[in-house]
């Protein structure tokens, strides 16, 4: 049945329609009209330079909505400021309007303005440029940036546009050279802050404490001022971030031209060829592509989301070869943009876009943030991104205008995408997630620890800085006893004198990269992550580049070099791996009712890439070859229940089922534990075994993804019972036989998802929610 909000009208929403005109009306599962509003404008407020006001006014910009002027005058009052409003509400000007009045008025003062991507530092440069503000040329400082500029923004700049990275890397170890900057330091923004979570977002506020002592050490103390997207308690988590109070605005007072947000299901369109003879939806990404090719052709100027580097390229190859058949004068106008493209390619992209040169971009996150794209219709989002603060984010990116947006939702064929479209009230009725983040990861307060000494030695006040003596001084006596601090009466002293920022990678993958490269012609494609490459440029493996597919003939780890080929194979390839989970603290574990006992604590994953399967377009599976890489040992965090086998059995469950019913329950609370932690399930993983070796019971385990653990299973373990309730209710409430792809299959099962046991995993959840008590934390 079809659901709506509203009345569903308008060319675009037609033209989405019409894509999949003659298939099963029901795929369309709901269509929530979003109402238009009116926006609040209020007067300039009275401080600000009237230099600064008048180039907005030249720009168009007449007077500012309300909120607007209050994050700008509760900054310029000296105050940590949040603005926490929604996409295209102009949250830029909120900060713009406090930094550029005092830099005009005071020529010694400087800013630094954060963001999480280097497109959308570009973006504020073009912005700021255009202002034409006489003696504040702003400058970047990134990884793309030559050195001559590096050098004059250091020596010169008064507004340096960089990330946390550079930061980290180029700023903080350096930081007697830029003593003129953090002497005159008034106001750090930081843009698009609720992209800062688990392990990033932990790194960052760490690398933010640093820069707050720096400061301190030549005199200055300036003032945040952040910028998110709608989030759960804004204040709160900015506090958090950058370790000190902050002040929220959250009231929303820009106009909205409305839009059409629509729910979209694939049809299943195969039966018994999926993996244990699941029937298959139609993927994602190619039903993406038919609605992006159908809108390009209406005229529409349309982003397609697609979560995977791969995905964007065949989504935009796909699309060009429809509108080929279509449209042929449209097809040079769809294009992919995704991370790993080189900076000028990049760049070229982004400037199409804006022009107008391109109606369509298949992309992954890497455009979700703020970057501004002027006159957007629609937004096609492939499947869930991980949070619903990215969801509304990427949905954002349409109806700048005053014409009414269009936004499909294309569910993939997975639980939480499953759960999302028949449950519209998941989307549309709850606020979005609070950002997880824990700067007192010792693992990652170790090397902060190391980089804050070694750019200036620590003393009790940082102790309290960066957490207090709980997590903190534990966390130093081992560092002493390892050698890497010594100890004087005045404080700390980092050992060494290398500055070990390149030990600390804030985006928690491991330092090294490995390079992409075509065999026939040396030419450098990209590079891919060193822990990522052994499932994704693995030996065999199909690689898509700008839409040329590759294969790769060799992944050679110790060179980091995949060397790859063009070939159009008719096939996808997806790594298999096998994985081992140690609880390390068992004894964490409380009893509960039923012979069921739940767990927090530090685990060991040890997870080993060892084949790969290919499959055709459809989904099939063609065969399994095998590989043979080296294994991956991470410590980590996870949550975990194990329960008598007795009591399963007088719950009902066959015993022989045990198996497949603690795998399927594994798969089906890792695919929706994002919907409560504010993760993405490529953050976390699992084990589940009949008998584990450190419970001797049946025991299912999730665990966070990186190093030290990112919050993510301490999260599921504070709402266990929402959490597993949804899960349960997902996996009774799927039409399928015996489990399939939408409830309790994973793409990425290492052992090709076998065993499951669908109606058994419904057992042992129902047993586990019996025995849960009410209470928020069961310990």
């Amino acid at each position: 049945m079809i659901q709506t909000s509203g009345t569903i009208s308008g060319d675009l929403l037609d033209a989405a329609l019409g894509v999949v005109g003659g298939r099963p009306p029901d795929a369309l599962r709901h269509v929530e009209r979003i109402p238009a509003r009116d926006g609040l404008p209020v007067d300039w407020p009275a401080w600000v330079d009237r230099s600064v006001r008048d180039a907005f006014v030249a720009r168009g910009i007449h007077r500012p909505w309300r909120h607007q002027a209050e994050t700008a005058s509760s900054a310029h009052a000296g105050r940590h400021t949040v603005v926490s409003t929604g996409t295209a509400s102009g949250k830029s000007l909120g900060y713009q309007l406090p930094v550029l009045s005092d830099l005009t008025t005071q020529p010694r003062a400087t800013a630094l303005y954060l963001s999480p991507t280097k497109a959308l530092a570009a973006d504020q440069l073009g912005t700021l440029d255009s202002l034409g503000l006489p003696g504040l040329r702003p400058a970047v400082y990134d990884g793309d940036t030559p050195i001559a500029e590096r050098d004059w923004a250091r020596d010169h700049g008064r507004i340096v546009l960089s990330n946390p990275d550079m930061l980290h890397r180029g700023i903080l170890p350096q930081h007697a050279r830029w003593r003129r900057f953090l002497r005159g330091l008034q106001y750090v923004v930081i843009d698009e802050c609720h992209s800062y979570r688990g392990v990033f977002g932990s790194h960052v506020a760490l690398v933010l404490r640093r820069l707050r002592r720096l400061a301190a050490l030549y005199g200055s103390d300036p003032v945040f001022v952040l910028a998110s997207a709608t989030v759960a308690e804004p204040a709160r988590s900015a506090s958090l971030l950058i370790g000190a109070p902050v002040v929220a605005v959250t009231e929303d007072c820009a106009p909205r031209p409305g839009a059409d947000f629509v729910l979209w299901e694939p049809p299943v369109v195969s039966d018994g060829l999926g993996e244990m003879g699941a029937p298959l939806r139609r993927p994602a990404p190619a039903e993406t592509a038919e609605i992006l090719a159908r809108l390009v052709s209406s005229g529409a100027r349309t982003l397609a989301f697609v979560r995977s580097r791969h995905g964007a390229e065949q989504t935009a190859l796909t699309a060009r070869r429809l509108l080929s058949d279509t449209d042929p004068a449209l097809a040079h106008r769809v294009e992919a943009y995704r991370g790993g493209y080189l900076p000028e390619e990049r760049r070229a992209l982004e400037r199409d876009l804006g022009s107008g040169d391109l109606l369509g971009l298949a992309t992954t996150n890497a455009l979700e943030l703020g970057i501004d794209i002027a006159g957007l219709d629609a937004a096609v989002l492939a499947g869930y991104p991980g949070t619903l603060a990215s969801m509304w984010q990427q949905a954002g990116r349409a109806g700048r205008s005053e014409k009414r947006a269009l936004v499909v939702f294309v569910a993939r064929d997975d639980p939480l995408d499953s759960y999302l479209v028949h449950h519209p009230e998941a989307v549309f009725g709850r606020p979005v997630e609070t950002s997880v983040t824990d700067p007192g990861n010792p693992r990652l307060l170790a090397g902060h620890l190391r980089c804050a000494a070694a750019e200036h030695h620590l003393d009790a006040d940082d102790v309290e800085l960066f957490g207090g003596e709980t997590a903190v001084l534990p966390v130093i006596s081992t560092l002493l006893a390892e050698r890497q601090l010594r100890a004087r009466p005045t404080g700390w002293y980092h050992t060494d004198r290398q500055h070990p920022a390149d030990e600390v990678d804030l985006r928690g993958s491991g330092d090294a990269q490995v390079v992409i490269v075509e065999s026939d012609t040396g030419r450098l494609l990209g590079t891919i992550d060193h822990g990522r490459s052994m499932s994704q440029v693995h030996t065999g493996a199909v690689h898509l580049h700008r839409g040329i597919s590759y294969l790769v003939d060799d992944l050679d780890l110790d060179a980091g070099v995949a060397m790859v080929h063009a070939e159009r194979p008719e096939w996808t390839t997806m790594a298999r791996s096998v994985s081992r989970t140690d609880l390390l603290e068992p004894e964490a574990a409380v009893s509960l009712p039923g012979g069921v006992r739940v767990g927090l604590g530090a685990v060991r994953v040890t997870d080993q890439v060892v084949g790969y399967s290919r499959r055709r377009i459809g989904g099939e599976i063609i065969d399994t070859i095998p590989l043979d890489m080296p294994e991956q040992v991470l410590e980590t965090r996870g949550v975990w229940y194990s329960i008598e086998p007795d009591a399963l059995i007088a719950a009902g469950l066959d015993e022989m089922a045990i198996p497949g019913a603690l795998h399927a329950a594994e798969h089906a609370a890792i695919a929706l534990l994002p919907l409560f932690a504010g993760c993405d399930r490529r953050d976390i993983g699992g084990l589940s075994m009949r008998c584990h070796p450190d419970t001797g019971l049946p025991t299912v385990v999730v665990h966070d993804g990186r190093p030290g653990g990112s919050g993510f299973a301490d999260r599921g373990h504070a709402v266990l019972r929402k959490w597993l309730t949804a899960v349960r209710d997902a996996v009774r409430a799927c039409g399928c036989r015996r489990g399939c792809p939408s409830c309790v299959q994973s793409p990425s099962c290492g052992s090709g998802n076998h065993p499951l046991h669908k109606d058994g995993a419904v057992l042992v959840l129902d047993h586990v929610l019996s025995a849960l008590p009410a209470a928020v934390s069961i310990l």
